[in-house]
């Protein structure tokens, strides 16, 4: 097991009818900005338990955040927040509300020339605005952990950035949000959640035992209870556990002590910035071909994936690795999601040129838990999976 430090101070508060706990979590002399996205939480009841619970708070709103939160939009918001004088920040919605709202808490007190810097420059952040959330889509864990994705439509961009500073103070999870969400969007949400954790987990063998349980029971728990959702977003137990499977895919604890991946990741982003396809059917779009084409240095982990998470038994080590590329290509796709970019889209000649391209202009020559994916081979992946 590789050396690693952990914190996550982020507290979280589940369970149902949770949402009227917020107040207490916000200083009472605090001036809010509630930021949330199309309004849907307006339709579902939540708005209204959230307006409930900041009755007695100062607060404004700014609605609006689209699905990969977009800069110009997000610029709005800071001029609100300066304009006005907030002092914090609450987000109301799934990852993309709360990723915009950790580029406010970051651009907030950000010196520099022009906030896209943070992006371009990779520059972290140590210290945010304060800010809680209270999560309407389990997907993205982005409501315990640091980290954030932008887009920029300007300019066919979207792009990471974090920082010790871009933690939630709080967040509330109700499960009960589950039941108003459109299927789509839980469809996308277990696959996201899903493929964040073999981004952390297919790489090589490290001897970190635990982290590997960790990670193959929240795969496990996605699995179990992905049709049972579908069916009945109603079912609450099923809902606790797809809730709680999401933030723990994704809030730091399973890639303590092992390498990571994150090339799927660099890629679909690409493909959502050039295409506009959902975040999680990117990865379901680049995963299969990833996998394929990494093969010589991931089987091993592949086999060991598809024994304990996929209950391949029969076959060479090879044989099982290959089966479990193909099993999580059959799970994708009985959820509904597609798996290569020619189902999306009929102008994709001519896409892995242009992003390995992109990733040449930004140095990006080491993808991968190896660092050794040049632009070269990001350009085969990406051709592979059309």
């Amino acid at each position: 097991m590789n050396n690693f430090e952990f914190k996550n101070p982020t507290k979280i508060i589940f369970g149902k009818d949770s949402i009227a706990k917020l107040a207490n979590e916000i200083p009472s002399d605090a001036k809010v900005l509630l930021l949330y996205g199309g309004g849907s939480i307006k339709q579902n009841g939540i708005y209204n338990q959230v307006k409930a619970a900041l009755k007695d708070i100062d607060h404004l709103e700014f609605g609006g955040i689209p699905a990969n939160p977009e800069y110009d939009i997000l610029l709005k918001a800071l001029k609100c927040i300066k304009e006005e004088q907030i002092t914090y920040l609450l987000a109301v919605g799934g990852g993309s509300v709360i990723d915009g709202t950790k580029f406010l808490s970051a651009a907030a007190y950000f010196e520099g020339e022009t906030p896209w810097d943070l992006l371009t420059n990779k520059i972290p952040t140590l210290e945010g605005m304060p800010f809680g959330t209270v999560l309407t889509l389990p997907a993205t864990g982005s409501e315990m952990n640091s980290g954030a994705v932008i887009t920029r439509a300007e300019t066919q961009e979207k792009l990471a950035m974090g920082g010790a500073g871009l933690f939630p103070k709080f967040s509330v999870l109700d499960p009960q949000v589950i039941q108003s969400i459109p299927e789509r969007q839980l469809v996308n949400g277990i696959t996201d959640a899903f493929t964040h954790v073999l981004e952390q987990y297919i790489t090589y063998p490290a001897g970190a035992l635990l982290q590997d349980r960790f990670a193959e029971s929240i795969m496990q728990t996605l699995i179990e209870v992905a049709p049972k959702i579908i069916e009945d977003p109603k079912d609450y137990n099923a809902a606790s556990n797809f809730m709680w499977s999401c933030t723990m895919a994704l809030n730091g604890l399973i890639q303590k002590g092992v390498p990571t991946d994150w090339a799927i990741h660099a890629m679909g982003h690409e493909l959502t910035a050039l295409f506009g396809i959902d975040h999680a059917r990117t990865l379901a779009i680049i995963a299969p071909s990833h996998y394929q084409y990494n093969f010589e240095t991931k089987k091993e982990k592949l086999a060991q994936y598809g024994e304990r998470v996929w209950q391949i038994t029969e076959g060479s080590l090879e044989d099982k690795a290959y089966q479990a590329i193909e099993r999580t290509e059959a799970f994708f796709k009985s959820l509904g999601i597609h798996t290569r970019l020619s189902e999306y889209t009929e102008a994709y000649e001519g896409t892995a040129e242009l992003i390995s391209q992109r990733f040449y202009e930004r140095g990006w020559m080491g993808l991968g838990e190896h660092q050794n994916l040049k632009p070269e081979d990001v350009e085969h992946i990406v051709t592979m999976a059309y």
